[in-house]
């Protein structure tokens, strides 16, 4: 997913705390900490304070979807310490044995993350062990942004991607199992469903849909819907609100029929040329006032449930961004589906070309 940062209306808090008894005067001056993380998706100084708390250097490097992320560490990609899979990538990297065990004796913040995203179902490990393999970082879910000024119909579920009357006006993610999953979610149909019979449905409300789809966007799709060149776009929940900080026409809507509750996690790779370092960076993330610098840059969830008194209100309030119970049933978290995702490669293959 983009989680890029569009416009910088809120400011991050990510207070300078004092150093740990394991911090900076431990560590020597020259280590740099290699992290792999999406666009824009961290606070405005979290970098920098970390910097100067460990006395280190931060290599920082982006990508834009769990596609990129998952060829670029399987194609035997070196040197990255901490990288931030969502879900069901982590499942994919742990059973490719490309994840480090994390020592959570290390990790001792790890008591702010609230209780149900501590063992998720993509790394169900207890948390007190040392084979956990990944920290959740900030979640969120999939829905559909809109420009009320534009669109006259009411935008309660996954339909209205499909009406012809907005054609050229809509985007959809390049991100296979966003689409594909969301698109099983309107046919009624699990996310994770895994009947080839089903996909073959899928496929054809796909190819339905494909004349009236300006752009497949990860990167592209804020711009889009902030100028005015789409109208509704498939996307996330804090992409959305970010576009909607600068245009006041912009809504969010968690579809009726369901979506996908995403999450996005710290993890060190199996081959962490850092690894202490690595788990000092983790640990520093789930500071409440760091963790919620983040949240008030990115306008995402946070499962560091400590963070919140630090976080906006505005943010914590909004039902768009925590959803009520009766919301949250409705939604799913993506897995990993072994071989199948081979037939949901050839999809959507198709379905872009």
């Amino acid at each position: 997913m983009t989680r890029r940062r569009f416009v910088k209306g809120v400011a991050a808090v990510g207070t300078l705390a004092a150093a740990s008894s394991l911090g900076g005067c431990l560590l020597s001056k020259k280590e740099q900490l290699n992290v792999y993380n999406w666009s824009d998706y961290i606070g405005e100084t979290t970098i920098e304070e970390f910097e100067k708390e460990f006395g280190c250097k931060v290599n920082y490097d982006n990508y834009s979807s769990n596609d990129e992320l998952l060829a670029k560490i399987q194609s035997g990609a070196t040197g990255y310490d901490v990288i931030v899979p969502s879900d069901y990538a982590v499942q994919i990297l742990r059973k490719l044995g490309l994840l480090e065990p994390l020592d959570m004796g290390r990790i001792t913040n790890f008591n702010n993350i609230g209780e149900k995203f501590r063992a998720p179902p993509f790394d169900p490990g207890p948390p007190t062990e040392q084979y956990k393999y990944s920290i959740p970082y900030q979640w969120g879910t999939t829905g559909i942004g809109y420009n009320s000024a534009k669109v006259t119909d009411e935008v309660k579920g996954w339909a209205i991607l499909w009406n012809t009357k907005y054609k050229d006006k809509i985007t959809m993610l390049k991100e296979m199992r966003e689409v594909i999953g969301t698109t099983l979610k309107f046919l009624g149909y699990s996310v994770n469903d895994t009947n080839p019979d089903h996909l073959q449905e899928v496929k054809a409300k796909l190819l339905e849909q494909k004349p009236l789809v300006r752009a497949y966007t990860t990167d592209t799709y804020m711009n889009l819907l902030a100028q005015g060149d789409s109208w509704l776009s498939q996307g996330w929940s804090g992409d959305v609100y970010q576009v909607a900080a600068d245009n006041e026409d912009v809504r969010y809507v968690i579809p009726e029929d369901g979506t996908i509750i995403w999450m996005d996690n710290m993890a060190i790779l199996k081959d962490a040329p850092h690894k202490d370092l690595a788990h000092e960076f983790i640990n520093y993330i789930l500071r409440p006032e760091v963790s919620a610098g983040i949240s008030n840059y990115v306008w995402y969830a946070n499962p560091n449930e400590a963070s919140h008194e630090f976080t906006d209100p505005e943010i914590i309030n909004d039902p768009s961004i925590y959803p009520p119970e009766a919301v949250m049933a409705r939604l799913e978290f993506l897995e990993e589906l072994g071989e199948y995702t081979q037939q949901m490669n050839q999809v959507w293959t198709e379905v872009l070309a």
